[in-house]
């Protein structure tokens, strides 16, 4: 062979290689990611070819699916469709041909879809049966009296959120946010499920109807930030039991200023015990504790009960914020629930929910099982400890100032007969210079009378129709979470 043909075979030879190279880089490195890759039309056909598995609470499906009736070129054969959809899309999220699934629609999807390698003998045996592919179901953690509960007092205010937990295992009882919208009006791909969606858009509606506010909203939570206070109080050993009278002038001049931090009204909050403090609301009580601690002791005691990292449930929710490096006048501020303290519904139901569990925080988590199609439990989620936000002792200290407060505080209206319940009310001030309506707080834990908590509840309302001086957590807030607790009560019984 002369020079030029040897080059030439040589050359070939190399592009041959390769192709070779690639087509195997292809077929083993890059499978799985082309496989899974949203813009590959063959996942979304195989995503919709089939019903989907359900999202189960209290072992009745909340989701369901509807063959697809639009023409004969579709080839997305099934399409998603939701009972009481704007209740639980806070906890389903949605499943559209169009634009995609999110929350527990979209971290279930595998299962759902019947695509999980845990299901692939299953699905092997299937196919040679000639049976059809199956999807798995999510089973939830969720109350569903407590949901409704939760969503019809939220609806009867305008807007706000609730979150329920079961203290002793972090179990989401209830999840609700207001105003919602229905994930089944956009599941499809016609024109009509454009249009649905694209109103639902922020900037088409200010309500903002897909907002998640119990996971992704983060609130002033006002005074209800106080029993995070009250436990750093205890946690420090500043002060040692709920009736020891505190060292709290009033009027109190912030450190470093010549402010007052201000009281509501003429309560009896000079020197008052944190049992008193707590039942009226004294400002300068807690925000002189939470000046005295320091900003490193109260930040270490708002990280224990959660503050500053994201929680998975395992839908993702904000990180709420305590700051670092504030002036001590601001951390007296933030001891206070202002400033710039802000939590998510959720949050400041862990906090109660700690509370009210003797000082162990459990993780949340609103998914108790995954099932195969014939119902075999594929993965069971097992209670998990968090931390240890404070000791058993000074939890129930704590439990007894708010119980308090429901006896014979602003907590009135959340008292149920026969029940023992802890509270704190919250009017958290909103907008420049507390320009917007107050959002109304309300965190609360009931116990049975074998002692048990089954239940906690944080609720907040957004209720722009109400008259400023007629907004409370009390008055506002205190029903909806009664009701819930009521819910999850009723429904152990």
């Amino acid at each position: 062979m002369n020079k030029p043909l040897r080059r030439i075979a040589i050359f070939c030879g190399l592009l041959v290689l390769t192709l070779l190279i690639r087509d195997n880089w292809l077929q083993y490195a890059k499978a799985d990611a082309l496989k899974n890759d949203d813009n590959n039309r063959r996942v979304t056909i195989a995503r919709y070819s089939t019903p989907r598995g359900d999202i189960i609470v209290g072992g009745t499906p909340i989701t369901g699916s509807v063959e697809t009736k639009t023409n004969a070129l579709d080839d997305l054969k099934y399409k998603r469709t939701y009972k009481d959809g704007p209740m639980w899309a806070p906890v389903t999220g949605f499943a559209s041909q169009a634009f995609g699934a999110t929350q527990l629609e979209n971290l279930d999807d595998k299962i759902l879809t019947g695509n999980d390698d845990r299901l692939f003998f299953r699905n092997t045996l299937d196919m040679i049966t000639g049976k059809p592919k199956q999807g798995g179901n999510v089973v939830t953690t969720l109350n569903a009296a407590a949901q409704k509960a939760a969503y019809d007092g939220l609806k009867k205010r305008g807007k706000g959120a609730v979150v329920a937990l079961e203290p002793s295992t972090g179990k989401i009882l209830a999840l609700a946010s207001y105003p919602s919208y229905d994930p089944g009006s956009f599941a499809g791909t016609s024109a009509a499920d454009g249009k649905a969606r694209n109103k639902l858009l922020k900037e088409n509606d200010p309500d903002d109807p897909t907002l998640n506010r119990a996971l992704r909203e983060t609130y002033p939570p006002g005074s209800t930030f106080k029993v995070v206070t009250a436990a750093a109080a205890l946690e420090n050993g500043k002060y040692t039991s709920a009736d020891q009278p505190t060292n709290s002038p009033d009027p109190w001049i912030m450190p470093g200023t010549s402010t007052p931090l201000p009281n509501e009204g003429t309560i009896p909050c000079k020197n008052a015990t944190m049992r008193v403090a707590l039942r009226w609301s004294c400002n300068t009580v807690f925000g002189k504790i939470g000046a005295d601690l320091g900003n490193k002791k109260m930040l270490e005691e708002a990280k224990k009960f959660g503050f500053t990292s994201q929680q998975y449930t395992p839908v993702r929710a904000n990180a709420s914020v305590f700051s670092d490096n504030m002036e001590p006048s601001q951390v007296a501020q933030s001891s206070i629930g202002q400033f710039n303290t802000a939590a998510t519904p959720l949050q400041m139901a862990m906090v109660v929910s700690a509370v009210a569990n003797d000082g162990k925080l459990m993780k949340p988590y609103m998914v108790d099982k995954l099932q195969s199609p014939n119902l075999d439990t594929l993965e069971q989620t097992q209670p998990e400890e968090l931390s240890r936000p404070l000791s058993s002792k000074n939890a129930q200290i704590l439990q007894s100032m708010m119980e308090t407060v429901v006896k014979e505080g602003t907590g009135k209206n959340a008292q149920i007969s026969g029940v023992t319940v802890g509270g704190k009310t919250g009017t958290a001030q909103h907008g420049v210079d507390n320009s917007e309506k107050p959002y109304a707080w309300f965190i609360s834990y009931a116990k049975t009378s074998d002692g048990s908590s089954p239940v906690a509840v944080a609720a907040v309302v957004e209720d722009e129709q109400a008259n400023r001086e007629e907004i409370s957590g009390g008055g506002l807030a205190a029903p909806i979470a009664k009701s819930v607790m009521q819910a999850v009560i009723n429904s152990k019984r």
